[in-house]
């Protein structure tokens, strides 16, 4: 009985470090957002530290990997958002050599994007072992689809108030 109360100190003195971490890490680039986007990325980092169990060691390096490959990312998105608000704009204005160019910038995107990830995943591969590789991909997929499936829900509250 003993053993286990110093396993639960050791185990909770861990999550307390983790968290910690996390937050310190996050903490620069939240502070750019609004409200609503840093309670979703506490939600995140909460939710991929709960899913991967890392180990204080495993979040010192982890975080700023994951960190690092988000912003680029959503730099990458901004830029491809760009593209497609100058195309909705103005399409009727727009000749065939501009859309052609501004097809062929997404297709560049699209493959920084997959060479953004292959280089992530060389990285966390160094860092994690196999087993947590695997669970960051499908916690990844598995925040997707929560996050999707819950602004469908809001979504529908919108439409359909009296389904409440």
């Amino acid at each position: 009985m003993r053993y286990m109360k110093c396993y639960n100190y050791s185990i909770m003195k861990k999550l307390i470090l983790i968290s910690a971490l996390t937050a310190l890490l996050a903490t620069p680039w939240l502070s750019a957002q609004n409200p609503a986007m840093e309670r979703m990325e506490s939600y995140k980092i909460a939710f991929f530290t709960q899913r991967l169990n890392l180990t204080p060691g495993e979040a010192t390096k982890f975080w700023p990997l994951y960190n690092e490959l988000q912003g680029k990312r959503a730099a990458i998105q901004t830029e491809r958002a760009q593209l497609n608000r100058r195309v909705n704009q103005q399409p009727d204005k727009l000749g065939d050599e501009e859309l052609t160019a501004i097809c062929d910038k997404l297709v560049e995107l699209e493959v920084r994007e997959s060479d953004l990830t292959v280089k992530f995943h060389e990285q966390i591969k160094r860092v994690l072992p196999p087993i947590k590789v695997f669970r960051f991909y499908r916690a990844e997929n598995q925040f997707k689809t929560m996050l999707l499936k819950q602004l469908q829900e809001r979504r529908e509250e919108r439409l359909n108030p009296d389904l409440r």
